[in-house]
């Protein structure tokens, strides 16, 4: 197709993408002037040498199309229902949000717990430790309770031991030692295995004595051997015969 410029007279050939752009307004390449395309618009040239595209003439009506070339085919369209409103399950109802004190408060609950169950998992060590065992101390005495003694059968020492005939009973004999807790905490009395050997090694009596049968004090059999402090043993026990030449201790 082509178009005239009406001030320069210049035929510029065209496209329907260039006309479509601005609605059949076009620029002149030559003279810059800008001017209606559709006024001169025609798909042929006249022969030549000519002055002026013919003009389009004013329909007051616009012109009817009858040579159809395409037409999409119908598409079936159906309104799109909208979503039902569905109220959402039970379970996940949003519930009110919970107060910040109650949320403080139980986790401090929480906290405790899991402080008492570490406390109760390590009990043994932490009633070992010198550290803790005074704070553990004062918390039983304000609860009215005893912390348990800690046993540490390494830290008993005998620091002298004898055996001697039964003074005042026939076929008796007496086995005297003394007893002395080096560990840094009171430790409660042990059992005491008293064993009678010959020269051979081999044993020819066992005693086994409870703190009961060498501590008549029940107030003090509770309260335990002190740290450093030492204890009498006196054993009164039958004598074995003339076999029984050596005598060993051990602790339970």
């Amino acid at each position: 197709m082509y178009a005239q410029c009406p001030d320069c007279l210049t035929v510029y050939a065209l496209d329907a993408a260039s006309l479509a752009q601005a609605r059949g307004s076009v620029r002149c390449g030559h003279c810059a002037a800008v001017f209606d395309a559709l006024v001169t618009l025609s798909d042929v040239l006249p022969p030549e040498p000519f002055e002026s595209l013919p003009a389009q003439p004013p329909q007051p009506d616009p012109p009817q199309l009858v040579m159809p070339v395409y037409r999409p085919p119908p598409q079936l369209h159906l309104p799109e229902a909208p979503p039902a409103a569905v109220a959402p399950p039970a379970f996940v109802r949003p519930r009110p949000p919970l107060k910040r004190g109650r949320w403080i408060a139980g986790s401090a609950l929480l906290a405790l717990l899991l402080a008492a169950q570490l406390g109760w998992a390590e009990r043994d060590a932490l009633v070992v430790d010198g550290a803790t065992r005074p704070w553990l101390a004062a918390i039983c005495r304000g609860m009215h309770c005893r912390l348990p003694l800690v046993q540490d059968l390494a830290a008993l020492k005998l620091t002298s031991r004898d055996i001697r005939p039964h003074p005042s009973v026939p076929g008796a004999l007496i086995i005297s030692a003394t007893l002395r807790n080096d560990a840094p905490f009171a430790q409660p009395f042990p059992v005491v295995d008293v064993s009678l050997s010959d020269l051979d090694e081999n044993r020819v009596a066992m005693r086994r004595f409870r703190p009961s049968d060498y501590v008549r004090d029940a107030a003090l059999r509770a309260r335990g051997l002190a740290p450093g402090a030492s204890a009498a043993l006196v054993f009164e026990v039958e004598d074995p015969g003339r076999n029984a030449v050596a005598f060993e201790f051990g602790f339970e």
